[in-house]
């Protein structure tokens, strides 16, 4: 798996297209937590048939997001072809841009869902891990080079966390997933052109 750098923006709609997909977009995130898994693996993680999820990665693979990973005995792993997805529109090719708003629609739905089974299993989580959490939202006046200069700062937050996806190793004890969910967007109200 290449993580080298940041990888190149995808801006075609057909590869864009190819994550609109619940199942893919759970299988690529599989695949960060585990490295590598066969579809077995995968039908077992998430619930779904061997077929179902056969398809899918042949899909994923497909569109270049994920590659075969080393043979084991008769297993076939799947792996990631790089570590992080950067989708983005080009605004001059048609179809990009409704392809990023539909993958980014789900994306919205799938991490508004985990919000909300946090939520509903707080009573069970320690106090530790309930001061841990925040849920925030803000607004505020900024330009377009500002409010973009936001969204680097945001996505780089919790790029200090990486190396504890690729090597367990690094995670100190104790340690659980987390999530960040944000959204920097100007609000649709205060279109000033």
């Amino acid at each position: 798996m290449s993580d080298e750098g940041t990888p190149p923006p995808i801006t075609d709609p057909a590869r864009i297209r190819a994550l609109a997909h619940p199942v893919r977009l759970e299988l690529l995130e599989l695949l960060r937590e585990e490295d590598q898994a066969t579809a077995t693996r995968c039908a077992e993680r998430l619930g779904e048939s061997v077929a179902s999820c056969s398809f899918h990665l042949r899909m994923l693979a497909k569109y270049g997001f994920i590659e075969r990973g080393e043979q084991r005995g008769r297993e076939k792993p799947w792996r990631l072809v790089t570590a992080g997805l950067d989708v983005r529109p080009d605004l001059g090719r048609p179809g990009s841009l409704p392809a990023v708003t539909e993958v980014a629609a789900l994306s919205l739905l799938r991490e508004t869902e985990r919000v909300h089974q946090f939520l509903g299993r707080a009573d069970r989580e320690s106090e530790d891990w309930l001061l841990a959490t925040t849920v925030t939202t803000a607004s505020f006046w900024a330009t377009a080079a500002e409010m973009a200069e936001l969204s680097r700062a945001v996505q780089e937050l919790s790029a200090r966390f990486a190396d504890r996806d690729r090597d367990p190793s690094l995670r100190p004890e104790g340690a659980r997933r987390g999530r960040l969910f944000a959204t920097v967007n100007p609000d649709p109200e205060h279109h000033d052109g």
